[in-house]
């Protein structure tokens, strides 16, 4: 689809807010790594169409069958595994290196906001580079957790099974990352909202705590979202790696 003079524009002023305020703090969501071939997880195609969430993303459903839980981790991590981070990543660390971009408080466990460049990056719900015993507390690099071709769930040296150190329907953000996130929320002066429509809570309540402190709040969803009547005041409408480069190209001729 052609962009139109509305779009330039609309792209202008979203420019204009990150060069003049400057300290962006961006939130993203699963809609940032469909690209990279991470279907979105309710999306046609995506992992609930496989599996059903309350059966196997609850903690409950976990610890009464892990087993049958892994089932469904294994097949998230061929989805993972082979991606690489798309123009929508690349696009965020280019705004950090030019000094603007300052924390990523993201909802995915991927990790492509790093492998891009990006070196501050809360990870809200956890990271699937690591796994955690529920009995002893023991962590694992899941690179030290040969999982390949095996049925059964992961077990720790003490024999207890292993979790993804990803947060499962049922258990709290870690408060690290819940105080890390609200503070960076605080401290913004400019909150991007990517790929992510943000109703699930606590992470739906980033965007209200930097627009509550005064934020300028840019929103880069395919549709628009409960936030873009509400919080948001720039909705660049479209594809995150269709959209940031752009808004890249689009700073980098501002600050000529």
């Amino acid at each position: 689809m052609k962009s139109t003079p509305e779009d330039a524009e609309i792209l202008r002023q979203a420019a204009a807010a990150i060069v003049e305020r400057g300290h962006v703090v961006a939130l993203t969501g699963a809609g940032i790594s469909v690209d990279s071939g991470i279907p979105d997880f309710r999306s046609p195609g995506g992992i609930w169409d496989r599996f059903d969430p309350m059966e196997y993303a609850q903690i409950e459903a976990f610890r009464a069958n892990p087993e049958k839980v892994w089932k469904m981790l294994r097949a998230l991590g061929d989805m993972v595994g082979d991606a690489e981070p798309n123009p929508g990543h690349i696009g965020l660390a280019q705004l950090e290196r030019l000094g603007f971009l300052k924390t990523v408080i993201t909802q995915n466990v991927d990790r492509l906001h790093q492998r891009a460049g990006n070196t501050d990056v809360v990870e809200f719900h956890g990271s699937d580079q690591y796994l955690v015993c529920l009995q002893c507390g023991k962590r694992y690099e899941d690179k030290e957790v040969n999982q390949r071709g095996k049925d059964d769930a992961p077990r720790c040296e003490c024999n207890a099974v292993l979790k993804p150190d990803v947060v499962f329907f049922g258990e709290p953000i870690p408060e690290e990352a819940l105080v890390r996130a609200q503070m960076a929320a605080r401290e913004c002066k400019v909150m991007m909202v990517v790929g992510t429509s943000a109703v699930v809570f606590p992470a739906s309540q980033i965007p209200f705590a930097a627009k509550r402190t005064g934020a300028t709040v840019i929103e880069v969803n395919l549709e628009a979202t409960p936030l873009t009547g509400s919080v948001t005041d720039i909705f660049l409408k479209g594809s995150s790696s269709t959209i940031l480069p752009k808004l890249v190209e689009t700073i980098e001729e501002t600050i000529v």
